[in-house]
């Protein structure tokens, strides 16, 4: 027998069942550029992780396209655009109530079955008063979830790809960002600089962002030298190898050396993440230099890192603005609101050029 279920509608926070009847997931923006399945044309990270939690279900899934409907995974689709919340509420309505009739057209009547959709509110509101309707339980695991949560959960969930830190190229800037801010506000995965440099660069010699983190010690060394206070945990966050715009010139740079080869083994005159350090550090010590081995020490006794590739570089820099608006580390200055902090920041860097 069924457990009862109290509402036709359920989500994260109500009961849900175990096991559903069916399984319905979301289209996305990038595809491939030629005819293929429908479960191969779609290609983010997103899509690839929904698929292998469909497919790990062992019961019947299909895909909401916004062109097509209801698409079972073997259907074989050309590539296309169309994006559903751009469309008229007279098209999301024959949309919604065609998925439905097109669901139970293939999988039979749907009294009594459980249905469960990983969608966004724009495809699950349109379709689901019309499964309701017709006598199915609709189930909506992921409601309120961002993108990077909904990535996680996925991970968690034991399927799919296990890596949550990639957001494949061609996916909308907005969906990144989220991803994004939810991983490098995750100050678990944060390392300490030696283990950092144990791990090699295996993965990490690509572009990407990464953050910076201080300890309670760090934290109150920096407020010394800026003669405010400032808290630990994120205090910087930044790329490496983005295509530079407007020339279109490819960078070289990667992860891996951006961190190790400027940060941790540079010199203040080449990273703006050193040199911000110096400038504070050194006035904290009351000296007129950046003690450039003395840095590096103090860097690797009390900060943590995290990066976090991204395989776009022609869109990184987009992505990087994007999280920064809403992360706010402290002591980035470029393109950031003003602040006491940087306000006191740019004074003191300006002793050391």
């Amino acid at each position: 027998m069924r457990p009862e279920i109290a509402s036709p509608l359920a989500t994260h926070s109500d009961f849900i069942p175990e096991r559903a009847d069916l399984l319905l997931v979301t289209c996305v923006k990038t595809k491939l550029n030629v005819p293929a399945a429908a479960k191969d044309l779609y290609i983010s990270s997103l899509f690839k992780k929904q698929r292998a939690y469909a497919e790990s279900r062992s019961i019947p899934w299909f895909i909401l396209s916004a062109e097509h409907g209801l698409v079972a995974p073997d259907e074989w689709l050309a590539p296309y655009e169309r994006y559903l919340p751009d469309t008229p509420p007279s098209y999301r309505a024959a949309w919604g109530a065609w998925a439905a009739e097109r669901l139970e057209l293939l999988e039979g009547p749907l009294h009594g079955k459980i249905i469960e959709i990983h969608a966004g509110a724009p495809y699950i509101n349109v379709i689901a008063d019309h499964l309701i309707a017709k006598g199915a339980t609709v189930v909506n695991r992921l409601e309120g979830l961002t993108m990077g949560a909904r990535l996680q959960w996925y991970t968690a969930s034991g399927t799919g790809d296990t890596d949550p830190v990639r957001v494949r190229q061609g996916e909308q800037t907005h969906e990144a960002a989220a991803a994004f801010i939810t991983l490098l506000l995750d100050e678990s995965r944060a390392i300490a600089p030696a283990d950092f440099l144990e791990h090699g660069g295996e993965g990490l010699k690509r572009p990407g962002l990464y953050s910076w983190w201080v300890d309670d010690s760090g934290a109150s060394d920096l407020a010394d030298g800026l003669d405010i206070h400032i808290s630990c945990g994120l205090i910087y966050a930044g790329l490496a190898g983005a295509t530079r715009w407007p020339s279109g010139k490819r960078s070289t740079n990667t992860l891996w050396s951006r961190i190790v080869g400027m940060h941790l083994g540079g010199r203040h005159e080449f990273s703006t993440f050193r040199r911000t350090l110096g400038s504070i550090l050194a006035s904290a010590d009351r000296s007129p230099s950046i003690d450039e081995d003395a840095l590096t020490v103090w860097m690797k006794q009390h900060l943590k890192v995290l990066a976090v590739p991204y395989e776009d570089a022609d869109t990184l820099g987009k992505l990087e603005d994007d999280v920064l608006t809403r992360i706010d580390p402290p002591l980035n200055l470029q393109g950031m609101a003003a602040s006491p902090i940087r306000k006191r920041l740019k004074e003191l860097r300006r002793n050391h050029r």
